[in-house]
């Protein structure tokens, strides 16, 4: 077995939330430094959002890059995940063990930041399941929360403000209770979501204080400052919702 030593490097890096311009520098320097690329795709015949997104920055050619598939499906932490969700991470574990082994780094672009709701942690975890000692890197990234608040210019979080962040696996009755105890909510990844939020909303007279913004920072962004508009429309997976009930 390779030593440790001679072990490639895993990067997890968080690419941010779309705009390649908003990259950091040291996204971009591992990118190119990097041999293989593992990227995360949602469908088997589709591409990879986040290969697509660095190649804006970074030259692609003469790297590996493979686009695995990892099914979009609901993960509850603490109880028995999915088979296919858990044969998709051992698959992809054992693609990256193998070009470690090699001594390969391996860069594993994500959205956003890879702490925030990202695949990128559920690989961690099976690789290290594997093997016990993993060389790896963590990269922050811009959040989409926060390219959200900055092209509407409103801030998530002022002065004694409780903040809360709420992921699209939102199916149980907390999220009424989270609108009535925080004063900034944020809802990721709200596209199938709307039919339900925004009666909710109108109920607790919510709706002047939301924005949504989808696909933010992209060519075809687009801002609903009226969320009641979102309903009806079959919205990109890149939609944040942003609920805010103080003024400055």
């Amino acid at each position: 077995m390779i030593s440790e030593k001679q072990q490639g490097t895993l990067y997890l890096v968080g690419i941010g939330p779309g705009d390649p311009e908003l990259m950091t520098c040291k996204a971009v320097r591992v990118l190119e430094q990097a041999s293989v690329f593992i990227g995360p795709k949602a469908k088997k015949n589709g591409a990879s959002n986040a290969v697509q997104i660095a190649a804006g920055q970074v030259d692609l050619s003469g790297k590996t890059v493979l686009e695995l598939r990892f099914p979009m499906k609901k993960i509850v932490l603490g109880t028995t995940h999915d088979p296919e969700v858990v044969a998709a991470w051992q698959e992809a574990a054992e693609i990256v063990l193998a070009y470690l082994d090699k001594g390969d780094d391996v860069a594993f672009p994500t959205l956003g930041d890879p702490s925030l709701y990202s695949t990128a942690f559920y690989l961690l975890h099976t690789l290290q399941e594997l093997r016990d000692k993993i060389r790896v890197s963590v990269i922050p990234g811009i959040t989409a929360m926060a390219a959200c608040s900055a092209r509407v210019c409103t801030p998530i979080g002022l002065g004694d403000d409780v903040v809360s962040i709420v992921p699209a696996a939102f199916d149980d009755d907390r999220l009424k209770t989270i609108l009535q105890s925080f004063d900034a909510v944020v809802l990721m990844k709200v596209f199938r979501k709307m039919e339900r939020i925004v009666p909710l909303l109108e109920e607790l007279g919510l709706v002047e204080r939301a924005v949504l913004i989808e696909r933010c920072g992209m060519d075809d962004q687009r801002i609903y400052t009226d969320v009641r508009e979102t309903l009806g429309r079959e919205l990109h997976y890149f939609s944040t919702l942003l609920i805010r009930k103080k003024e400055v």
